[in-house]
């Protein structure tokens, strides 16, 4: 039975990025009945900015640990065991001052660690993270698709860098470029939405 892990890190209940993971996952259901689907929504609930004390308590190892470093790392622990049970992984996400906000960073840094989701061996930096694939659906306000804009878009490479870091290499990412003209009235939501909604469904495995 496979499992989906559908994140959303838009503060925004009107969020075009959270209409379109919305949009993947019941194209999802619809392609997997028996599947489940876990979602976390970042803003909800934003994981704590990692510091010194969380720092040593994750390089502790395990059997070292304290009760205290314990709980310093039970969300972590957590958030890890979330994407390790999932196939398959879709990501809600706005740009932020051309980066992702703040709380899929948050997000990221807790489940990126040494020997839980990516080690060093002989050959360097190894992502233990493997057999999923995820989908990165991006709502932008400008359009960042060309140049000389495009150089400010931070969003998809680092999103694609950080998870093939981690294992995960399969990546298709969907950008909804101009999102800003829904905001200003100079386009429908509905106009806006179509065209991404058919995209959507078609990166669906």
């Amino acid at each position: 039975m496979p499992t989906l892990l559908h994140i959303d890190s838009s503060p925004l209940d009107s969020s075009i990025s959270r209409e379109l993971t919305a949009t993947f996952v019941e194209a999802w259901k619809a392609a997997n009945p028996s599947g489940t689907v876990v979602r976390r929504n970042l803003s909800e609930k934003p994981a704590p900015p990692i510091d010194q004390a969380w720092i040593y308590a994750a390089y502790t190892p395990e059997e070292q640990q304290t009760s205290e470093q314990k709980q310093l790392l039970a969300l972590s622990e957590e958030l890890i065991d979330e994407i390790k049970a999932a196939d398959e992984i879709v990501i809600g996400v706005a740009m932020h001052n051309f980066g992702v906000p703040a709380v899929l960073k948050l997000w990221i840094d807790q489940i990126a660690r040494r020997g839980k989701t990516f080690v060093y061996d002989a050959n360097g930096a190894k992502g233990l993270l493997t057999v999923k694939k995820a989908t990165v659906l991006i709502s932008t306000g400008g359009n960042y698709s060309q140049a000389p804009m495009a150089a400010m878009n931070f969003v998809e490479p680092y999103l694609v860098s950080v998870l093939g870091f981690l294992g995960i290499t399969d990546v298709r990412a969907l950008t909804a470029s101009g999102a800003s003209q829904v905001m200003m009235g100079t386009v429908t939501r509905e106009a806006f939405i179509e065209p991404l909604t058919a995209q959507v469904k078609t990166l669906v495995a």
